[in-house]
């Protein structure tokens, strides 16, 4: 390898964590997450970190050459890090085309460009083979994807691109551009009118309790309450804009098959 690059790497969020062992820089992590569960083997990485919390302290004795975080929404953990004088690559995707750019960006700052590249292909054909089985559906069902309940929040556009390729019609759609979790706030009135006949919720690692979607005022009449169509997808599956919304996405392609009464999908 030649020299400059990042060896003592401290990744910040569950995605960082598994780009990076996916990129083969695992060796190099010296510090996670606490949320981190993929692979298995990053769990027993020291843990310095929650999500908009972090132990400056511990993340400075462990002497990363490179911190790596995600979001606008860990912008003061960066503020400490740059104020003691650390490396921070702060990552802001939001679509699926920006996780692939932020992968081959990753990927070159790693020293592992093309890796990275194998990485997104990988990704991409695994997207494709959701696109050709959804285009197989006789219909597009109506979905609202839940990113939290109270107040209720919709899908970030990575969200709303896969519900789209995997066959279904995202009702908040329109709001898929906001930046931010405030713009996707909407009036759990407008949603009951919009009548989802699927809904998916990943409630930002919190459990989802479907009768908390059941019991909601006028949600009886609901097409997905109706049917018993009230479905989790995990957020490590869904909300960790990396390798694992592959499948999240054979997931919610499932749940929409499921929804129109069709056999399910085995993918490799």
């Amino acid at each position: 390898m030649a020299p400059g690059f990042p060896q003592r790497i401290i990744c910040l969020t569950t995605e960082t964590v598994e780009l990076a062992y996916a990129l083969g820089a695992g060796d190099r992590v010296v510090g996670v997450t606490g949320y981190a569960t993929r692979p298995p083997e990053a769990r027993q990485k020291p843990r310095v970190a929650a999500f908009t919390t972090a132990n400056i302290e511990r993340i400075s004795d462990l002497r990363p050459d490179l911190v790596i975080t995600f979001s606008d929404l860990q912008r003061e953990i960066v503020r400490d890090l740059l104020a003691r004088g650390m490396n921070v690559l702060a990552l802001n995707q939001r679509s699926l085309e920006d996780t692939f750019r932020s992968i081959c960006m990753l990927g070159g700052v790693l020293g592992l460009a093309d890796n990275a590249e194998a990485v997104v292909a990988s990704m991409q054909r695994g997207f494709e083979r959701v696109r050709l089985a959804a285009a197989e559906l006789p219909r597009r069902p109506r979905v609202l994807f839940e990113e939290w309940n109270d107040p209720l929040i919709t899908g970030i556009r990575w969200v709303s691109e896969i519900v789209d390729l995997a066959g279904g019609d995202d009702i908040f759609a329109e709001l898929a551009e906001e930046q931010s979790a405030r713009g996707r706030i909407v009036d759990v009135n407008v949603a009951r009118e919009r009548d989802p006949e699927l809904v998916l919720a990943s409630w930002c690692g919190r459990k989802f309790i479907p009768d908390r979607v059941r019991t909601r005022p006028g949600w009886q009449d609901v097409s997905a309450v109706r049917a018993g169509r009230l479905i989790e997808v995990k957020s490590p599956d869904i909300l960790s804009p990396g390798p694992s919304l592959v499948l999240g996405a054979q997931q919610v392609h499932n749940a929409i098959r499921s929804t129109l009464g069709m056999a399910l999908v085995a993918f490799d």
